[in-house]
């Protein structure tokens, strides 16, 4: 397999298998409990998940929440959508208007898959609240156990003391593992986060999530969709401080032994905001999370602002093998959701609560707006803001030999 689009440089850590929590599916989380990459979970396996070696198409029966065109297999876009970007590989991807709801076009929108570190978000969603950047906590060895083998870290220490949002700017930026497994014993340890997690994840109506670990890491039965991935995001830039980290190019990070305690460099690995990597930054790119495992493949969600409209693009797993094919196919369903706001008749909504101009009736009289009435760019959220300091270079820190990681 190609090696993956976003690459970390992890702190050498001598870590455990995987420490998760298994939840059952349902209306209400269970009790969870760990378990082990690639070992069976208990309850129902997951459906639609592609086995190594089987053939990737989605499944025959897909939830139709949000819309009865979501639920059917293949691209779909509604009337006067222009035509769709040639050359789309992704096994699964959605775009949406983030201030109205409208979903203007889908392929497999509610296939369930592996979502690696794009799951991040729904974690920021969940913890964000409970640990602001504000918060300070000294690190113990033991929060740093558990991780999967070949996690991207950002190089928290065991024993230095860090400040919530530096841990928050390491799990944006540098997508580590490291800093989500400190943040959950902040909130109350990882079987407890995972839980939290998933019944978050209910509340915004993600109902094809379940979640096993807090970090996105492979795991038996963890998916997520396209469809849930986009109401993580959404649900997140509502939160100013969720905006902010998932917003900044460049940081600076506290230092260990190797740095001899001075802060060094991190840039994002998301490569349509940081440039790294050759790719292109996007114009008016508000931010997201990127991801890749192994059983994933890439994932990214990303948000950007332009004529006074937001649109959301969560793409997961392209087929073709180019280095950078996830962001080509984002980037290029970024422009036809700008193309499209207006012109495209939508083909579902991410609020099903509110009636869809797709579905309902046609009234009499006066009808309900379908707006939220909350403009991405105006929303506000919760908690301490955190100052994003610019990081200007990076610090070369002694590790091992490039290996590919998980992020």
């Amino acid at each position: 397999m190609r090696a993956p689009i976003t690459v970390q440089f992890s702190r050498p850590l001598a870590i455990a298998a995987l420490t998760a929590a298994a939840v059952v599916s349902g209306v209400a989380p269970a009790a969870a409990h760990p378990v082990k990459p690639g070992t069976p979970s208990p309850g129902k396996p997951s459906p639609g998940v592609p086995r190594a070696g089987a053939p990737k198409v989605p499944p025959p029966v897909m939830s139709a929440f949000g819309g009865e065109q979501l639920g059917r297999p293949g691209p779909q876009t509604g009337e006067g959508a222009p035509a769709l970007p040639r050359d789309l590989s992704a096994l699964s991807w959605m775009v949406s208007d983030a201030d109205t709801g409208q979903v203007l076009a889908a392929n497999n929108a509610h296939w369930p898959l592996p979502p690696a570190s794009t799951l991040k978000m729904l974690f920021a969603d969940t913890v964000l609240p409970a640990v602001p950047g504000t918060a300070s906590h000294k690190v113990e060895p033991a929060e740093l156990t558990g991780m999967g083998d070949g996690s991207s870290a950002v190089g928290v220490v065991p024993g230095q003391t860090y400040l919530g949002a530096d841990l928050w700017r390491g799990v944006f930026l540098r997508s580590g593992n490291d800093a989500v497994h400190v943040l959950a014993a902040m909130n109350g340890g990882v079987s407890k986060t995972v839980t939290d997690m998933q019944a978050k994840a209910e509340s915004l109506g993600a109902k094809d999530t379940h979640v096993r670990s807090p970090d996105g890491y492979d795991a038996e039965g963890q998916v997520s969709s396209a469809y849930d991935l986009t109401l993580f995001l959404r649900s997140g830039l509502r939160n100013k401080d969720f905006k902010e980290y998932c917003a900044t190019a460049d940081a600076k990070f506290p230092g260990g032994p190797n740095t001899k305690g001075k802060p060094f460099g991190i840039s994002n690995t998301n490569r349509m905001l940081s440039g790294i990597g050759g790719v292109p930054k996007y114009p008016g790119l508000i931010g997201g999370k990127n991801g890749y495992t192994t059983h994933a493949g890439n994932t990214l969600a990303e948000a950007a602002t332009r004529d006074g409209h937001t649109v959301l693009v969560t793409v997961m797993n392209p087929q073709e093998n180019k280095h950078d094919k996830v962001y080509t196919e984002t980037r290029a369903l970024l422009d036809w959701g700008f193309a499209a706001i207006g012109k495209a008749k939508p083909i579902g909504t991410l609020d099903p609560a509110k009636p869809s101009p797709a579905t309902r009736p046609k009234p009499a009289a006066a009808t309900t707006t379908d707006s939220s009435g909350l403009g991405v760019l105006g929303w506000t959220g919760l908690g301490a803001g955190a100052a994003v300091a610019a990081g200007v270079a990076y610090v070369v820190l002694k590790r091992r030999p490039e290996k590919r990681r998980r992020v």
